[in-house]
């Protein structure tokens, strides 16, 4: 049996809720850095392809956010089960199965919440797009290729120690969005490293109903270059996930 388990899902909810990291670093952080960078500053109004440098800004921090809470709470599932939870769960009527399934969904809750979050704010301090459905495209493309970062999370989880998997997650999702051109515009060289990291191919994306892939910088990438990151990153993140079940397999 599969079915996701209501009780636990709430359970979870409650709990993450409860948990101080949770709301500084996966809801809080990326409502203050678009603050910091999309709302206050004097450029907020200027024009950035099918609306202003608020709602570029604004996307941005959205798909932070949202990468931050897939991986870092998926990495913590992943992490439970290395510390013997599975074998309480096989006291219960949920299936393993089941309980990646709520822990996904729970995952998958706190993103929807972190993006619904920094757009509201967005909204109420000027963020603009020329169509409705800019918004809606940016939203729907952010929270459905964050699922790849559940594999990143999964993936840290099984391989590193459990008491310090979540934290380094979230951690090297702040990394990749320094040198991911998420941020700060890049340039030059640093914009060609860029484009090689996890971070990039997604926001690029994820800014495309605004930008359709011009840069800050004048070039304008090709629509292949960020599908094609997206793609080797998701398989590069599960060949993490494959290595870190044959290393919990071998401690047993």
């Amino acid at each position: 049996m599969t079915a996701i388990s209501f009780t636990m899902l709430r359970l979870e909810g409650v709990r993450q809720l409860r948990n101080p990291y949770t709301l500084a670093f996966t809801l809080t952080m990326p409502v203050v850095m678009y603050l910091l960078f999309g709302a206050n500053g004097g450029y907020a109004d200027l024009s950035a392809g099918h609306g202003n440098v608020a709602f570029y800004v604004m996307i941005s921090m959205a798909a932070y956010g949202t990468a931050v809470a897939m991986s870092s709470m998926t990495s913590l599932a992943a992490s439970e089960a290395q510390q013997g939870w599975g074998r309480q769960l096989a006291m219960t009527p949920l299936s393993t199965a089941g309980y990646a399934l709520t822990k996904l969904t729970a995952a998958l809750f706190f993103a929807a919440l972190a993006l619904v979050l920094v757009f509201v704010v967005g909204y109420l301090t000027g963020a603009a797009a020329s169509e409705p459905w800019r918004w809606l495209a940016a939203a729907a493309i952010i929270l459905g290729l964050s699922l790849m970062f559940g594999l990143y999370g999964l993936g840290v989880g099984l391989v590193f120690n459990p008491d310090s998997a979540a934290a380094l997650a979230s951690i090297s999702m702040t990394f990749f969005a320094f040198f991911g051109n998420v941020f700060m515009p890049l340039d030059g060289i640093m914009l060609d490293i860029a484009r090689f990291t996890p971070l990039y191919g997604f926001v690029a994306l994820s800014r495309w109903p605004l930008t359709e892939g011009h840069l800050t910088t004048g070039q304008v990438d090709p629509l292949w270059l960020p599908i094609v990151n997206v793609v080797v990153w998701i398989a590069l993140f599960a060949l993490l996930v494959v290595a870190g079940v044959r290393r919990s397999r071998s401690r047993r």
